[in-house]
C-alpha cells in the first residue's frame, strides 16, 4: 500500500502566520492533532487507573472525561486577551484548547495522580496550579496541570498542550453545578448567589476532609 505523500510531507509550519477561521480545513486538522494529544494521555491515565485496581485493589480514579474547546470559545478568549487571531498565537498562548478531567474518590488521591502524571514518559510539565490547598475566590477547587505531549503526524512531531484537571467527585459536582448556574442564559449571577456558591464550596471541602478521615480510620 502506497502512503499518501502529502501526509508524509505534512508541513510542520502549516499553521504559521495564518488567521483562525472556525469553519476551515486547517482548523479541523489542528483540532485533530489536539484530539490525538488527548488520546495519548488518556491511554496512560486509564492504564494507571487499571494498575491501581489490579495491583493495589484500590480505585484511585473514578472517572476520566475529555473535551476540545469550541471554536467560538477559543476565539472569544483570544479577543478578550487581545491576542492576534492566528493559529500560531493560539498554539503558543492558549493552554486549554484540549482538556482532560480526572475525578478521584478522595482528596488524597489527587496528589497521588498528580505525581504519577508528572512521571509519565514523553510528557513535559509546562505549568501547575494547586487550587486544592488554595481554592479560587469563587470556591473552585481542583489541581491543574498544563502538559505537553508529542503527537506524530506523518514524519513530523507536533508538541501538543493539554490541560489536566484533577478533583474529587464532590468538587466535580460543585464545579458542574456552578457552571450551569453561572452561565444560565436567562439570569445574571447575583452577589447573593455567588456568596452561596462559595459557602457550598466550603461545605464540599469539609465533606471531602470528613470522608478522607473516615476512610483512613
Amino acid at each position: 500500500m502506497e502512503l499518501d505523500k502529502n501526509l508524509i510531507k505534512f508541513d510542520k509550519d502549516l499553521f504559521k502566520d495564518k488567521n483562525i477561521k472556525a469553519k476551515d480545513e486547517n482548523f479541523d486538522k489542528l483540532m485533530f492533532i489536539y484530539s490525538s494529544g488527548i488520546k495519548e494521555l488518556e491511554v496512560k491515565i486509564n492504564n494507571m487507573k487499571e494498575q491501581f485496581k489490579y495491583f493495589y485493589n484500590y480505585n484511585l480514579i473514578s472517572n476520566v472525561t475529555s473535551r476540545i474547546k469550541k471554536p467560538n470559545s477559543i476565539i472569544k478568549k483570544m479577543k478578550k486577551k487581545n491576542y492576534e487571531l492566528t493559529y500560531q498565537e493560539m498554539i503558543e498562548k492558549i493552554n486549554d484548547v484540549a482538556g482532560i478531567r480526572i475525578v478521584c474518590p478522595l482528596k488524597q488521591d489527587i496528589f497521588i495522580v498528580k505525581e504519577m502524571v508528572k512521571s509519565f514518559p514523553n510528557c513535559e510539565i509546562i505549568k501547575e496550579k494547586d487550587y486544592i490547598t488554595k481554592p479560587k475566590k469563587s470556591g473552585y477547587s481542583s489541581y491543574h496541570l498544563i502538559v505537553e505531549v508529542p503527537v506524530n503526524i506523518g514524519q513530523n512531531i507536533f508538541p501538543v498542550k493539554v490541560e489536566i484537571q484533577i478533583c474529587t467527585m464532590a468538587m466535580d459536582f460543585w464545579s458542574n453545578l456552578e457552571h450551569e448556574v453561572k452561565y444560565k442564559p436567562t439570569k445574571k449571577l447575583s452577589n447573593k448567589v455567588s456568596k452561596e456558591l462559595v459557602t457550598c464550596a466550603q461545605l464540599v471541602n469539609k465533606l471531602d476532609d470528613k470522608m478522607m478521615k473516615i476512610y483512613n480510620t
